[in-house]
């Protein structure tokens, strides 16, 4: 069988949480950590907009959007019932947090950041706009562990990485805001082995370097 190859990067969210469904599927693939300013052939030739993550299926299909790369990691292995394969309803009502977390929240999330890092006037007001829709994340949190039920879901590893986006643009702010489920939920998170795993640092892929399997 041929191992799936993962074109990856390791601090873009939308990697970050492809790989963190790759290891709660416990899946295995070849980890092909990128330099963006220096794509690989080998992966705009199967993907030709450039963005990761990129993953090339051993029948050689690809599957280049990260929430898709999710489902089909847990798909194919889901031991901790990510997907809530008991309840059909909570299945759609993921899609839908993820769906407004990745047109809405992401998008005021990144105009938060510019307004941060330019020191633009209208930063709080960015801030403000992030944090209308973080509130429906920090009421569900208040109601139970995790972002809709008391175990983890697809949805928790889908915006994660955002949310950790978030606390990091001022992290003195994010520490006393109104949001203290939130920050419990991100510290358990972090507390977790798996998420060290899927962050850990390793060498850039070039044509010809050393294997890196990933996921075992």
């Amino acid at each position: 069988m041929i191992t799936p190859i993962l074109y990856s990067l390791r601090q873009c969210p939308y990697a970050m949480r492809s790989r963190l469904a790759i290891l709660h599927a416990q899946q295995t693939v070849v980890l092909r950590d990128i330099d963006m300013n220096n794509k690989p052939e080998e992966m705009l030739s199967i993907s030709p907009k450039g963005t990761v993550p990129v993953l090339l299926l051993g029948d050689g299909s690809v599957i280049d959007e990260s929430l898709d790369v999710m489902v089909w990691a847990l798909t194919q292995s889901d031991p901790n019932n990510l997907l809530y394969s008991h309840d059909e309803t909570k299945f759609t009502q993921m899609l839908d947090v993820i769906n407004q977390s990745d047109n809405e929240f992401v998008d005021a999330l990144q105009k938060y950041r510019a307004a941060s890092r330019y020191h633009d006037t209208n930063e709080v007001e960015c801030r403000e706009r992030c944090c209308e829709w973080l509130m429906t994340i920090e009421k569900a949190l208040s109601q139970h562990a995790y972002i809709i039920g008391e175990t983890p879901s697809l949805v928790d590893y889908a915006i994660l990485p955002f949310i950790r986006q978030f606390s990091r643009v001022d992290k003195k702010w994010y520490a006393q805001a109104p949001l203290p489920y939130l920050r419990a939920w991100l510290v358990n998170h972090y507390n977790d082995p798996t998420f060290s795993k899927a962050m850990f640092t390793h060498p850039k892929w070039q044509k010809g370097s050393e294997k890196i399997i990933f996921g075992e």
